[in-house]
C-alpha cells in the first residue's frame, strides 16, 4: 500500500508595522499614491508633474471602479469580454514620492509587492528595477544602491493589464500590500526561514528551524542566529543556536533542531500557533529580529485510510475559489480575506482550493489563523494556451521564479495541505506535456518535500497515466464516473474532485464517503465570483451576447457573502449543526434567457429555487417547496396547519419535496431527531417594504487605513420581514474618519457601480462596504431610500 506521510510546520509573514529598534523592518507602503489610468510618457522620470493625478491608497484595483464619463464599470465593447465579466483593463500608471531617513544610510533596502496584475514595470528615482510579468507573484527589488536617504525619492509603476489574458476577472492595477524592508547589512533573507516538522506526536515535536543569512558586507562575518519558541502564551518552549561564519557577499542557512514537548498540534477544530523569535548577531551585536507564527501538525494520504490530518481521518469538505473579494474587485485588504474564510467555515467547508494561482498572505494567514485547509495553485496553463495572452506567453522564461515565488513564500502556512501545479492544462495526454508537468513536480519536492504535489485534470482517461505518475495525489475535474473504473486499474492513486458541479453535489459528496481513496470535493464553486460570466445560468458557450450578465452565479455564495440556495442544502449533506431549510421553485423561470448554442457538457447550473413566499398572482396554484435537512425528518406547516411529515436521510435526498396550494402566510419547517424537535426554518409572505435595517459585521474597526465593516441593508415590512423582491434605490452617506470602498447587492446582471455611494436593493438587500481611515473617532453610515424613512449605523474606528 502506497502510503503518503508528510510531517510539517508553518509560518506567517512578518506582521505590519513589525518594529526593530524603532526602525521598521517592514513597514506598510499603501498610502499616498498617484494614479493615472491610461499610458503616459515620461512617468517613471523624478521630474515628471503627477499634481493632476488622483490620490490613491493601496490595494488599489481600476477595473472595478467606473470606466471614464460613465457610473459603471461595464461596457459590451470589454476586450477580453465575458471572461472578465466585461470589465476593462488597460495600462496604468502609480507614483509614490516618500523619503526615507537619513540613518537609513549603509543599510539594505527592499520595497516588495505582494501582487500586481499583471506586467509591470518599476522604476526609482528614474532607474528601472525590473519587469515582473504574472499578476500573482509576490516580488521584490533591492532599492538599496537607488534609493536617497535624507532626500525625496519617486517610485513610479507602470502595469499594463492588455489582451485577453485571463478565463477570469483579474482586477488591474496593485490590488495587494506593498512593503518598505529596511536591514542591516547582515540579515534573514527573503523568505529565508524554512520550519519543519520532521516528528510530531502528542507527546514532543522535532523542530528543524532553516534560516538563511545575507551578509552584504565586503568582509566575511561571525554570525551566531538565535531562535526561540514561544507558545501561544508567550512562554519559550524550546531555544537553538548556532554560529558560523558568513562569507562577505555570500548567503549561507543555519540549520537548528529543538523539541517541544506536549505540543498543541494545529487542526481545524484548535489552528494552535506558535511564535519563531529569530535573532541575528553579528559579533556580539543584533543585526537583525524576526518573529514568525507556526504550527506543528502531521498530513498522510493513502488509498486506504484517505487523508489524515494529526492521524485522525479527514475528508475535504471544499470549495475553489478565485481572489476576487466581489464588490472590492480584487483589492486584497487583510479584513476581506479574513471575512471570506469566516464566511465559508460557517457554511461547513474546511478546506479550498485556490483557483487558479496563488492567492494574498493575508488569505493564507487567515486560513492559518481560523483553522481552513489549502490547496495552493500556481498556474492555470503552461506553453499552450487558452487565451492567446495568457501565460502561456511567459511560461519558459518565468515558469521556476513563478513557482519559486509560490513555495518559498508560503511553504510555512500550516493551512497548505497540498501544492497544485496546475489546471486543466491542454493536451495533458501528450508526452512531452507529462515531461512538463514532472519538470514543475520535481522542482516544488525541492523547494518542499513536506506536502504532496497535485494538479487538477479533466478528461481523466488512461491516456493520462505518464502525467498522473508526476504526481502524489491527483485531482479529478468533473469526473465522478471515473472514480472506480480508474481505481481498478491503479489502487494506490488517491484522488479528489479538484471541480465538481454542483447540481451534482448530492452524489459527489456521497462518492467521497463511501470511497476512501476519494479524499474529498472541492465545488466549483464556493464563493461566487466576476467573470465567467452567466456560466451558472447560460452555461457554454459563452458569448459577447451574454451582456449585461457579469457573474459567474455559480457559488454557493454570493459575491455580498450571503448564502444561496446550493449553500443550504450543502449545509444538509455536510451536517452543518441541526439544519433545515425551506426553498420554493418559481413558477415562472427566474431569467427568462436561455442560452442557443448550449454544451451539454457544461452542467454549472443549479436548480431554479428561491427562498421566497411572495407569489402573488398565483394563488390556489400548486407551487414545488423543498425542505432540506439533515435531521431525519422534517415537518411542514402553512400557516400552522400540519402539510405532513417526511424522512430527509440518504434515500430521499436529504430532501423532502411538498407540493403547496400558494397562499400568502407563512411556512414553517420544522426538522426532528431522535423524535425531538432540532430546528426550524420560516418563509414568510412580506408585504410592502416599510423600512430600512442596516446591520454592520463588525461595529467596531482598527484605524489602520486598512479595516472594513460590511453592513448589510435589508428592506423589510412592518413586521421585519425583508421583501425579496424590493428593489429600492439605496443612498449612502458617510459621516467620521472613513470611507465607502464598495457597494454590491449580488445581482449578477446589475450594471450598477460599484464605488458610487448608492445601489439598488436586489431580492431585498444590498451591501455597503465602509474602510478606516488613519484616525480614530466615530463614524455614521446613513442611508436613505424614496418614501422609507432614513437610518443609521454607528462603526467605531480605534487605535
Amino acid at each position: 500500500m502506497k502510503k503518503i506521510l508528510f510531517f510539517c510546520f508553518f509560518l506567517t509573514c512578518f506582521g505590519l508595522q513589525a518594529q526593530q529598534k524603532g526602525t521598521d523592518r517592514n513597514m506598510l507602503f499603501d498610502a499616498d499614491w498617484r494614479f493615472h489610468r491610461g499610458d503616459v510618457q515620461g512617468a517613471e522620470q523624478v521630474s515628471f508633474n503627477d499634481s493632476q493625478w488622483r490620490q490613491v491608497d493601496l490595494p488599489h484595483d481600476w477595473s472595478i471602479e467606473n470606466l471614464p464619463g460613465t457610473n459603471s464599470p461595464f461596457t459590451p465593447d470589454a476586450i477580453n469580454g465575458v471572461s472578465v465579466g466585461f470589465t476593462v483593463g488597460g495600462t496604468g500608471w502609480y507614483r509614490k514620492t516618500f523619503t526615507v531617513p537619513a540613518s537609513a544610510k549603509g543599510k539594505r533596502m527592499v520595497v516588495e509587492f505582494e501582487g500586481v496584475y499583471m506586467n509591470s514595470d518599476v522604476w526609482l528615482n528614474g532607474q528601472h528595477l525590473g519587469n515582473y510579468p504574472y499578476g500573482y507573484s509576490t516580488f521584490s527589488y533591492d532599492i538599496t544602491d537607488k534609493v536617497k536617504p535624507g532626500q525625496q525619492n519617486v517610485l513610479a509603476v507602470q502595469v499594463k493589464n492588455e489582451g485577453k489574458n485571463s478565463r477570469w476577472y483579474t482586477g488591474s492595477g496593485i490590488y495587494r500590500h506593498v512593503w518598505l524592508k529596511t536591514m542591516e547589512p547582515v540579515h534573514v533573507a527573503q523568505w529565508g526561514t524554512y520550519i519543519t516538522t520532521p516528528e510530531v506526536s502528542t507527546a514532543s515535536a522535532k523542530v528543524n528551524a532553516r534560516t538563511k543569512v545575507q551578509n552584504t558586507t565586503r568582509k566575511a562575518q561571525k554570525v551566531r542566529v538565535v531562535t526561540r519558541f514561544l507558545d501561544a502564551k508567550g512562554a519559550e518552549r524550546a531555544k537553538a543556536e548556532a554560529t558560523q561564519s558568513v562569507a562577505a557577499g555570500a548567503e549561507l542557512e543555519f540549520n537548528q533542531d529543538a523539541t517541544i514537548t506536549s505540543p498543541a498540534l494545529w487542526s481545524l477544530e484548535s489552528p494552535a500557533q506558535y511564535t519563531a523569535v529569530t535573532e541575528v548577531y553579528r559579533g556580539r551585536k543584533l543585526a537583525d529580529r524576526t518573529e514568525t507564527k507556526f504550527g506543528i501538525r502531521k498530513l498522510s494520504f493513502d488509498a486506504k485510510t484517505g487523508f489524515q490530518l494529526n492521524g485522525k481521518p479527514t475528508l475535504l469538505k471544499g470549495g475553489c475559489v478565485h481572489h476576487d473579494n466581489g464588490p472590492l474587485g480584487a483589492k486584497a485588504y487583510d479584513r476581506a480575506e479574513e471575512r471570506k474564510i469566516e464566511i465559508l467555515q460557517a457554511s461547513g467547508y474546511n478546506a479550498i482550493r485556490c483557483a487558479h494561482n496563488p492567492p494574498s498572505p493575508a488569505f493564507l494567514d487567515a486560513c492559518d489563523r481560523l483553522g481552513m485547509l489549502v490547496i495552493n495553485e500556481a498556474f492555470d496553463t503552461w506553453r499552450e494556451k487558452k487565451n492567446a495572452d495568457d501565460y502561456n506567453v511567459y511560461f519558459d522564461k518565468w515558469w521556476k521564479a513563478d513557482l519559486e515565488a509560490m513555495v518559498l513564500r508560503d511553504r510555512n502556512h500550516p493551512s497548505i495541505i497540498m501544492w497544485s501545479t496546475g489546471n486543466e492544462i491542454p493536451n495533458r495526454q501528450k508526452p512531452e506535456v507529462a515531461a512538463v508537468s514532472k519538470m514543475l513536480s520535481d522542482h516544488v519536492r525541492l523547494l518542499d518535500p513536506t506536502r504532496p504535489v497535485t494538479n487538477g485534470v479533466n478528461g481523466v482517461d488512461p491516456d493520462k497515466d505518464a502525467l498522473f505518475a508526476t504526481l502524489d495525489v491527483v485531482g479529478y475535474n468533473y469526473a465522478r464516473d471515473k472514480y472506480v473504473s480508474e481505481h481498478e486499474r491503479d489502487p494506490e492513486r488517491v484522488v479528489y474532485a479538484a471541480e465538481s458541479f454542483t447540481i451534482e453535489e448530492f452524489d459527489y459528496w456521497m462518492d467521497v464517503v463511501d470511497h476512501s481513496w476519494v479524499i474529498g470535493d472541492f465545488v466549483w464553486t464556493a464563493f461566487d465570483h466576476i467573470g465567467e460570466a452567466s456560466i451558472g445560468w447560460l452555461g457554454y458557450k459563452q458569448s459577447k451576447d451574454f451582456y449585461p450578465w457579469n457573474l459567474a452565479f455559480v457559488g454557493d455564495i454570493d459575491i455580498c457573502g450571503w448564502k444561496r440556495p446550493q449553500s443550504y442544502y450543502r449545509d444538509a449533506l455536510w451536517q452543518v449543526g441541526d439544519n433545515v431549510s425551506i426553498v420554493v421553485a418559481p413558477p415562472t423561470p427566474t431569467y427568462p434567457e436561455t442560452n442557443p448554442r448550449p454544451e451539454t457538457w457544461a452542467n454549472w447550473k443549479w436548480h431554479d429555487l428561491v427562498a421566497n413566499w411572495n407569489w402573488s398572482g398565483y394563488e390556489g396554484k400548486p407551487l414545488e417547496v423543498k425542505v432540506f435537512s439533515s435531521n431525519e425528518e422534517v415537518e411542514l406547516f402553512l400557516d400552522g396547519k400540519s402539510l405532513g411529515r417526511k424522512p430527509t436521510n440518504r434515500s430521499s435526498r436529504f430532501t423532502a419535496v411538498y407540493e403547496v396550494p400558494y397562499k400568502a402566510g407563512e411556512l414553517k419547517a420544522v426538522s426532528y431527531k431522535g423524535g425531538k424537535q432540532a430546528a426550524t426554518s420560516v418563509l414568510r409572505t412580506a408585504e410592502a417594504p416599510k423600512q430600512m435595517k442596516l446591520t454592520a459585521d463588525r461595529t467596531e474597526i482598527k484605524a489602520d487605513n486598512q479595516d472594513l465593516s460590511y453592513i448589510t441593508v435589508e428592506l423589510v415590512d412592518a413586521n421585519g420581514a425583508r421583501h425579496p423582491d424590493a428593489d429600492n434605490l439605496v443612498q449612502f452617506e458617510l459621516d467620521g474618519p472613513g470611507s465607502i470602498v464598495g457597494v454590491g447587492n449580488a445581482n449578477p446582471k446589475s450594471l450598477e457601480s460599484y464605488v458610487d455611494p448608492q445601489r439598488k436593493a436586489w431580492q431585498g438587500r444590498c451591501l455597503v462596504i465602509v474602510k478606516a481611515g488613519d484616525k480614530a473617532g466615530n463614524i455614521t453610515l446613513k442611508a436613505k431610500a424614496e418614501g422609507l424613512a432614513p437610518v443609521q449605523v454607528a462603526i467605531k474606528s480605534v487605535e
